[in-house]
């Protein structure tokens, strides 16, 4: 009989110790896996019931949670939602999050560790917990004025920023979309409007194409060119570059030509700021082709190419190519083949010169603050490198100046500033091409830094779409 009850004694407490560590495992090692599942209804009710924070610009939200007449409690809701979708993201019960919803989603629901002690005040309090609220560093003046100058049913991207902080003060682009309706609580109807939204040409609901989108840069990218002839020392602006109407390669058909109604036929050589006034392909081509492919990505590296960001939404990485025989690096150098950028990456790149060769990390968010207003995290200033010394910054500034003055960018002059800037025109297809400007202003204490690109344009559509932009934007952020 003891035998029995000794037996029945062990295999009780194998059978305890085998759930005790059940639930063990299950809270401790499963329980983040549990609650990212996105099977798991249960938390999907108790986030969706949960009073989110906003995301608010110069102190009005964009995006904030009210409250609804249904089980979740509270319906997330989007104002101007078509200015800032690419920026805020969505936040939806059956596609999930994007864009600042996701890159702040535990901020924003209150479960970040930065939030622990408001978490238990509240627990003891009996008040229901509440998200963070999100500053951004938009101004929303800028911003506005920023998407429209995007004409509607034009892909294009602008992106404004503050050389010596890295403050975003407008990031737009079109096309553009509701993320009311993908919000709401009805997954049927949720279905029913992203697929109508992803038969709008152009438009991804998932992505910013300023940060996320690669798009080929064309002339701007001769910009890093001239960095690297002069930080290599064997350029200034004495040197004399050959310049050719057009580049031949021995062996192969293909030549690389300087545009054929521009400028650059007037001279067979060229110095640097001519070069870099008319955009003459067969210059900085030869640059590239005497300095290398190493030298190329290098420099292009010092600008951030090849890294990816946090701003703390995604920017994947711009990109210079590899392994090139010399028609394609010469091809790559101004800014074609596979050299591709986001438009926040020359954005970047002009904040860099601006800034003294500086380049500081582009950010999004101005202050993080609980409900009851306690600061909870301000971001200051970052710098991520040493793109250029300050004396090839200074110099490439004057040679921007002189573009913007007797080049390429005239539409960007401003009254009384000086202008420092590039044009670019990629070929993109047969029915149009990349437009670009970038620049900044004033070139003596640059105060703005500008990225403009639309997209599959043709060249005069391209020329009043962009310097015109820039000039409007400059003057804006001046008389602010």
């Amino acid at each position: 009989m003891n035998q029995a009850i000794r037996s029945a004694w062990v295999v009780a407490m194998g059978m305890f110790a085998l759930v005790l560590g059940s639930l063990t495992f299950v809270q401790f090692f499963q329980a983040e896996e549990l609650t990212e599942n996105p099977w798991n209804s249960r938390q999907l009710y108790q986030e969706f019931g949960r009073q989110r924070g906003a995301i608010l610009v110069d102190g009005r939200a964009v995006a904030e949670s009210v409250p609804s007449n249904d089980q979740f409690n509270y319906q997330r809701v989007y104002e101007e939602p078509e200015l800032y979708a690419h920026l805020t993201g969505y936040y939806s019960l059956s596609l999930g999050s994007t864009q600042l919803e996701d890159a702040q989603s535990e901020i924003l629901s209150g479960t970040d560790s930065s939030l622990f002690y408001d978490r238990v005040v509240r627990l003891f309090s009996g008040v229901d917990a509440q998200g963070a609220n999100v500053e951004l560093t938009i101004d929303p003046e800028i911003q506005q004025l920023a998407y429209d100058l995007i004409p509607d049913g034009q892909r294009g991207s602008i992106v404004v920023m503050e050389p010596s902080t890295g403050n975003i003060l407008a990031m737009v682009s079109k096309p553009t979309y509701d993320p009311n309706l993908l919000a709401g609580h009805d997954t049927a109807v949720i279905a029913e409007n992203a697929a109508a939204l992803s038969e709008q040409p152009g438009l991804s609901i998932y992505t910013n194409p300023a940060t996320e989108s690669l798009v080929s840069p064309g002339s701007v990218f001769k910009l890093i060119d001239a960095a690297a002839a002069v930080e290599s020392g064997r350029y200034d602006a004495e040197s004399e570059i050959p310049n050719p109407p057009a580049l031949e390669f021995p062996g192969i058909q293909y030549t690389l030509p300087n545009f054929v109604t521009g400028g650059c036929a007037s001279r067979t050589t060229a110095d640097l700021e001519f070069a870099l006034e008319q955009s003459c392909n067969t210059a900085f081509a030869n640059i590239a082709l005497d300095l290398g492919e190493a030298a190329i990505q290098e420099q292009a590296a010092k600008f951030g190419f090849g890294e990816e960001l946090a701003i703390p939404t995604r920017v994947i990485a711009s990109t210079f190519p590899s392994d090139l025989t010399e028609p394609e690096l010469a091809q790559s150098a101004v800014g074609q083949f596979d050299t591709l950028v986001t438009p926040l990456q020359m954005a970047m790149v002009s904040a860099a010169i601006a800034n003294d060769g500086e380049q500081m990390k582009p950010q999004l968010i101005k202050s993080v603050r609980a409900a009851d207003l306690e600061l909870i995290e301000s971001p200051q200033p970052e710098v991520l490198r040493q793109s250029v010394s300050q004396e090839t910054a200074n110099q490439l500034t004057d040679w921007m100046v002189n573009v913007v003055d007797n080049g390429t960018a005239t539409g960007a002059q401003v009254p009384g500033v000086a202008v420092a800037g590039k044009t670019g025109t990629a070929e993109f297809s047969e029915t149009g091409d990349n437009a670009w400007f970038t620049g900044f202003a004033p070139a003596d204490d640059p105060q703005v830094a500008i990225s403009i690109v639309m997209e599959n344009v043709d060249i005069p559509t391209g020329q009043q779409l962009t310097s015109p932009s820039a000039k409007r934007l400059i003057e804006a952020v001046l008389n602010r």
